[in-house]
């Protein structure tokens, strides 16, 4: 998929799931450390925030944005992604005053090889938001073409209000 930061041309390395198609199974890492997978963290309906790196202003008004939203969610999970460790993750929280959106770390590039959303030129995740079901169905996918912009945070929990 072709994206760009700051305008130069970059690519990740596939082509990420549409609407309607699953999710393929991966594997992340929990701020303890622990492995987890797909399954484990889908277990109902699932907002993804998958953000290039937790250290950067709009990641992190991404994540912080998502944050303030959550309690307005019952029976959602949210997430976000990063390629960050999950020391830099906990430490990001801990500075930031975030203690309910949980991160999880793709720090070895199995979330993002797997979704076709991992950019080799930098190691990082594609900036993108995804819905799915407890059954890891995609209901919702946006795809930022331009790693600088935020999402459209209305969009997603719009569509989130509706299920």
């Amino acid at each position: 998929m072709k994206i760009t930061r700051l305008d130069a041309p970059m690519e990740t390395n596939g082509q990420p799931p549409k609407v309607g198609e699953k999710l393929p199974a991966f594997t992340v890492t929990k701020a303890d450390g622990s492995k987890v997978t797909s399954t484990d963290l889908i277990t109902r309906p699932t907002l993804i925030s998958v953000v290039p790196n937790i250290n950067t202003s709009v990641c992190s008004i991404s994540t912080k944005h998502f944050n303030t939203e959550i309690d307005n969610y019952d029976g959602i999970n949210f997430y976000t992604i990063s390629t960050n460790t999950p020391a830099e993750q906990k430490d990001w929280c801990a500075a930031e005053g975030v203690k309910k959106m949980e991160l999880v770390s793709d720090q070895d590039y199995d979330f993002g090889k797997k979704m076709g959303l991992f950019i080799a030129d930098g190691n990082l995740d594609s900036r993108s938001v995804w819905i799915v079901d407890a059954n890891g169905k995609v209901l919702y996918q946006e795809l930022v073409y331009e790693m600088t912009h935020e999402p459209d945070y209305d969009a997603a929990l719009k569509f989130l209000k509706k299920l």
